[in-house]
């Protein structure tokens, strides 16, 4: 029998089609005034004639669970593995059954349609799969391993898409599918995550235009105050159901309505289209999670939360300060930033992660760590090998933006240098994460201890490529079949961890989190408990010398509790390794 749990799980709410079209309608009347019932006519008839690709499952959809412990996810890209002429996505697909299978409940595939540039984030078609990776029954094969999240970049599209043909030619559709702007306009309040120019001059048939590209010369933003963009991107978003996804990733969604003489981020009418989107999704495919990605300062990044908006939300600053916490030695900000976080509302959770395709953001840590230990931590980066990618202030200066490294390389050391402590650290970290209230994601390239690829720096020129390498099949199984190797020790340990975390109630992410009262060197928490009295305590040595668990004696008691790790068990009187983790479990 499961354990029984002192809450109620969050569950899926559908929305019935006359609850749809009121909530629908107010939100395009936010966004489109009177041209709202014309809108809403359309996107009627969208839905109408596009349902989700898998039955509807035979219990009411109320009755399904959004997510319980064994939820935990893998990040790749199609090409993280290769072999040889062999599709990309049939060699991922290979190496899950071979090494994964039951580990993960989902795979989220980034971009894998036909693109330019980024690494699939400047997308040229989005209803295709790039015939390099393979074709769209090889994606829905993942499926089999678990849900599948994909990406909706929904911000700016490739210069070699179909819309910007269009919109060169001034045909339709794509001729009013971007935003022109006159070069002199003052754009100074405009909230920028790169240091390129936000206008780039392109030469049409009309002469040369102006147009807002947020990230890059190649991805150019689309304008969604025109409803034929919006309705396009519904569209997609319909067609991603109907090949098998359940998570759709809502991509730099922070910067999708601009307005002259404001940020242009996290603008009411952007959240008006968050709140429209997750209308669609609870009407066509209840139980699809939306999850925001916004790599920006806490309180702003939880605002896509709630029952109308995100089920999840990158949980952003954990990479930088859990960096902070095992670099320094010091988790006292980590556990007061932990202590802070409020109560999520039903249906809403973290996920939780160390490392992605991107890198580590630093903006993050505004308001939780001084100038000079962001400072610290960023020149500690490039002493590891890393880089750090910069954004441009109203001033006109820049600002660092995200850590390009990959994560076992972060952990070569401490600010006193490098040291032989890289794997317990990196291990200690990841444990962490795994242990923490919400859905973990592991990266691919976390899972195999890979190393800065520098050599991808340089073929590509851009700082991110040192976290996406391309790992040959046959080296990578080589390096797991040998036991020697960093890359089995740290795949394996992993793997462990995770096949462990799964099978454990106190990791249902709606079960409570209470951080407890420890020294600096150590961050304690507890979760749970559950309603037969089931609780988990995890504790976690952030230093490299042994410390003593006395400090935990009230939260402890006078007994030994096992580790479900080690089965081992641990009392007060125990001291904790260096970079050791527990994870106590009392029944009691």
């Amino acid at each position: 029998m499961p354990t029984p749990l002192p809450f109620t799980p969050s569950y899926t709410t559908p929305l019935d089609a006359d609850a749809f079209q009121a909530r629908a309608h107010r939100h395009l009347s936010c966004l489109y005034g009177e041209r709202a019932d014309e809108v809403m006519r359309r996107l009627l008839t969208l839905l109408a004639h596009q349902g989700p690709y898998h039955a509807p499952p035979s219990q009411n959809a109320s009755d399904i669970p959004l997510w319980n412990e064994c939820d935990q996810w893998l990040i790749t890209y199609g090409n993280s593995l290769v072999d040889g002429d062999a599709p990309p996505l049939s060699v991922l697909t290979d190496f899950l059954a071979k090494h994964l299978t039951d580990t993960f409940s989902g795979v989220h595939l980034l971009p894998f349609f036909p693109w330019s540039s980024d690494d699939g984030f400047s997308v040229i078609h989005y209803l295709e799969v790039d015939p390099a990776l393979g074709d769209w029954p090889q994606v829905r094969a993942l499926c089999q391993y678990g849900d599948l999240a994909v990406d909706l970049v929904l911000n700016h599209v490739s210069r070699e898409s179909l819309w910007f043909v269009d919109y060169l030619s001034g045909s339709q559709p794509g001729r009013d599918y971007f935003i022109e702007m006159d070069p002199e306009t003052d754009l100074s309040a405009v909230v920028r995550p790169r240091s390129s120019p936000l206008l780039v001059p392109i030469s049409t048939r009309r002469g040369t235009r102006y147009l807002w590209a947020t990230f890059s010369e190649d991805q150019i933003d689309l304008n969604f105050a025109n409803p034929d963009v919006l309705l396009e991107f519904v569209g997609i978003l319909l067609f991603y159901l109907q090949q098998g996804a359940r998570v759709i990733r809502l991509d730099a969604i922070a910067y999708l309505w601009k307005k002259v003489g404001t940020p242009s981020i996290h603008l009411p009418e952007t959240h008006e289209i968050v709140r429209l989107l997750r209308a669609v999704v609870d009407h066509i495919a209840p139980g699809t999670l939306l999850l925001t990605e916004t790599n920006v300062p806490h309180e702003e990044n939880i605002s896509y939360f709630g029952a109308d908006k995100a089920h999840m939300v990158y949980q952003f600053p954990l990479p930088p300060l859990l960096l902070h916490t095992l670099t320094s030695g010091e988790a006292g900000t980590l556990a007061a930033w932990l202590t802070s976080l409020p109560e999520l509302s039903p249906g809403c959770r973290f996920l939780n992660f160390t490392a992605s395709h991107d890198g580590i953001g630093v903006r993050p840590l505004e308001g939780w760590l001084a100038a000079h230990d962001v400072e610290a931590l960023t020149e500690l980066m490039h002493r590891f090998g890393g880089f750090v990618s910069m954004r441009r202030q109203p001033d006109g200066s820049d600002s660092p933006y995200e850590i390009n490294i990959t994560w076992f390389d972060a952990m070569k050391g401490t600010r006193r240098g490098v040291d032989h402590w890289q794997v317990p650290r990196f291990l200690c970290g990841q444990q962490l994460m795994l242990g923490l209230q919400g859905i973990p994601a592991v990266y691919v390239h976390t899972l195999t201890g890979t190393l800065n690829d520098l050599e991808g720096v340089e073929r590509s020129g851009r700082l991110r490529s040192i976290n996406r390498r391309r790992w040959q099949r046959d080296e990578l199984e080589r390096l797991l079949e040998t036991a020697s190797t960093t890359t089995h020790d740290v795949f394996f340990a992993l793997k462990t961890l995770l096949d462990i975390r799964r099978q454990e109630p106190c990791f249902h992410p709606d079960a409570a989190q209470r951080v407890l009262e420890t020294p600096t060197e150590m961050l304690a928490f507890e979760r749970g408990p559950l309603r037969d009295g089931r609780r988990l305590i995890a504790i976690h040595n952030v230093t490299d010398t042994p410390q003593p668990l006395a400090a935990l004696a009230s939260a402890l008691g006078d007994v030994s509790w096992p580790d479900i790790v080690t089965r081992k068990t641990w009392a007060a009187a125990d001291s904790l390794p260096p970079y050791g983790v527990l994870w106590l479990v009392s029944d009691e």
